[in-house]
């Protein structure tokens, strides 16, 4: 269902894509019309001469399938400008994204070694287990050249740790597997000397290799269904076969560079111009800003690029996990693409930002020309609620979605909500799916916490299906408007979750 959004005086409407009948959420919504208050500074900015050499606009906005609520801007916002970019329309976590792998495991293999599997996560994701040392000049070139910043370092560390799973052919040859190669270059590393380190020593930190809170997960999946068996077959994907979802993004790196963010937004406006009541500031990207815009995409590369190695080193580790337990496997990697970042998109002779917080970039096959999905479209990535289906599509490069699609189902319930929800649907979810959290709840020394096990299943009921909207409906409006196409359906076997 689309439903059209009065946006003020605008001529122009906010399309929003909705896996529902119903109108969206009060509180989304309510959200949303704060944002669009975004215009009104606009018009006092170019009052006061803040642009200098091109008119800002907001030339479209869109609301995917699993628009909810955020903080300050709704999850599920797609919005394109010009002149100008909006910080705060990528959220924090920048480069919150997936990453998908291909394997060559049984499920029936997996099953039957469960509860090793189980006590092997728990070491090397939460009990520090993950061993990935890294030099000062490794950190300085992820921060600065992302992947190819690796590529280029990845011998300082040697084949130590993790970095036995670093083939430097193969990583070369995935970077065309990873929206922007998983390389921002950029000019500087603000703020993130200490987190760098001693340029030759190999060290340790606590940030790479993790999942993070709140619905970032890894997930091992059965291929339930295939849709499209020519993409399919094209992607190394069968019915049964075992494959690796993961969801997360640049933790307490993307809130520092969030944080930076805000602070040059806050440093370059104009003094004595009304701030913005909804705190939500545009960077120009011309003439006398030049320096801030700069340091805009230095601050947010630095983030988008720890995201990408962060997924990667989270793949090494759930194959030390395999490798360990049921041996030697073969991972390979499908897509890594961001759901929380700014892309420029060149149309004709303008430059646009396509800004996407929480949404999928879904591209044709006209997009991926010169890659090897530009006979198939971009592949799209939807995880259902922890323990429902999630989806493998392909992009349709959808202009009026914004080349864009959703990036999960989107919460109906907030967690507060969720955590008081129905017991007797947490007692059948619990009692059909694994999810694997830092806390065993069956261990005896356990029993006598009620403090830990009441926290424990408070986070564990806040990520609950029944939080969540029906990834069915979900995908079925994504088919419907030629957003992307499905390909492949995949079922819970297993997830990781901090």
């Amino acid at each position: 269902m689309i439903h059209k959004i009065e946006w003020k005086d605008r001529k122009n409407e906010i399309t929003c894509y909705l896996a529902e009948v119903a109108a969206p959420d009060k509180n989304a919504m309510a959200e949303l019309h704060q944002m669009t208050a975004l215009e009104e500074t606009l018009e006092r900015l170019k009052s006061a001469g803040y642009f200098h050499e091109a008119a800002p606009n907001i030339e479209r906005l869109i609301l995917t399938p699993d628009f909810h609520k955020g903080a300050g801007i709704p999850i599920g916002t797609v919005m394109m400008t010009k002149g100008f970019v909006v910080p705060q329309a990528m959220g924090n976590d920048i480069n919150c994204g997936m990453r998908f792998y291909t394997t060559d495991l049984s499920e029936d293999k997996l099953q039957e070694k469960l509860p090793e599997l189980a006590g092997k996560i728990r070491h090397i994701f939460f009990e520090g287990g993950r061993q990935i040392p890294m030099t000062g000049r490794q950190r300085e070139a992820l921060f600065r050249y992302g992947l190819e910043g690796l590529l280029e370092t990845h011998q300082d560390a040697g084949k130590s740790g993790l970095w036995k799973y670093y083939d430097p052919k193969v990583q070369e040859k995935w970077l065309d597997r990873t929206v922007f190669r998983g390389s921002l270059e950029v000019e500087a590393t603000e703020g993130l000397e200490d987190f760098i380190g001693s340029y030759d020593q190999l060290t340790y930190d606590d940030q790479i290799g993790t999942i993070g809170g709140g619905n970032h997960f890894l997930e091992v999946q059965r291929v339930a269904e295939i849709y499209d068996g020519q993409t399919a077959n094209a992607w190394n994907l069968k019915k049964g076969a075992v494959v690796v979802m993961l969801h997360t993004g640049s933790l307490t790196i993307g809130h520092h560079s969030g944080l930076l963010n805000r602070e040059i937004c806050q440093d370059i406006y104009p003094a004595g111009l009304a701030h913005p009541e909804n705190k939500i500031y545009p960077i120009p990207a011309y003439c006398k800003m030049q320096n801030a815009w700069t340091r805009f995409w230095s601050v947010s590369g630095n983030a988008a690029n720890f995201g990408f190695a962060n997924r990667m080193f989270l793949g090494f580790m759930i194959q030390e996990v395999f490798a360990q337990v049921l041996g030697a496997c073969a991972m390979t990697l499908l897509y890594d693409a961001p759901h929380n970042y700014i892309w420029e998109k060149r149309i004709g002779s303008e430059v646009y930002y396509i800004h996407r917080k929480g949404a999928c970039c879904a591209g044709g096959c006209e997009e991926m020309e010169g890659t090897e999905f530009a006979y198939y479209g971009e592949p799209v990535m939807i995880p259902g609620s922890m323990g429902s289906s999630s989806y493998l599509l392909r992009g349709l490069g959808n202009p009026d979605a914004l080349w864009s699609a959703s990036h999960g189902a989107g919460r109906r319930k907030s967690r507060g909500d969720a955590i008081r929800g129905n017991d007797e649907a947490f007692r059948q979810f619990m009692e059909k799916f694994h999810v694997i959290t830092p806390i065993d709840p069956d261990r005896m020394d356990l029993k006598g916490r009620a403090d830990i096990l009441k926290k424990w299943e408070e986070t564990v009921r806040a990520e609950a299906p029944y939080a969540y909207k029906d990834i069915d409906e979900v995908i079925a409006v994504h088919t419907t408007h030629g957003m992307a196409s499905p390909v492949a359906r995949m079922e819970p076997v297993f997830t990781v979750k901090s």
